[in-house]
């Protein structure tokens, strides 16, 4: 193989992997999108209950929704970020027909807790993923 092959090869991986973490990076950010809105409602949900031996998990579900917003704008524009979480935000009320939490807990409580505590590791899952 000539230097000129190498190199060309080279150049067909590495643009090949930026679109893998391009396709990673937007898996990745969806998931905390749904997160920001699964505990946007969470922590909304709390506080309509005017229960002040609550007001501590409200504020720590409230902190949860702004880490997964700040995490998807390292990934994307703010703007963007704010949209899909609204948007998420309304697919997951209209979701519950106002039924409360418990489906939404079952389908992103664990999950969301394991991209918060490790996102890394999550992303990571996504770029091999998407290989």
């Amino acid at each position: 193989m000539t230097v000129k092959n190498i190199v060309w090869a080279a150049l067909v991986l590495a643009s090949g992997s930026s679109a893998w973490a391009g396709e990673a990076e937007q898996a990745f950010t969806g998931e905390l999108h749904q997160c920001a809105a699964y505990y946007q409602l969470g922590s909304q949900m709390v506080a309509a209950m005017n229960a002040p031996q609550m007001a501590a998990v409200g504020e720590r579900l409230k902190n949860n929704a702004k880490e997964a917003e700040q995490l998807a704008a390292k990934y994307e524009a703010v703007d963007a970020t704010q949209q899909a979480v609204a948007k998420a935000t309304e697919q997951m009320m209209q979701s519950t027909g106002g039924k409360g939490m418990g489906a939404l807990m079952q389908q992103y409580k664990d999950k969301c807790q394991e991209i918060l505590n490790d996102p890394q590791k999550r992303l990571d899952y996504w770029v091999m993923a998407k290989m």
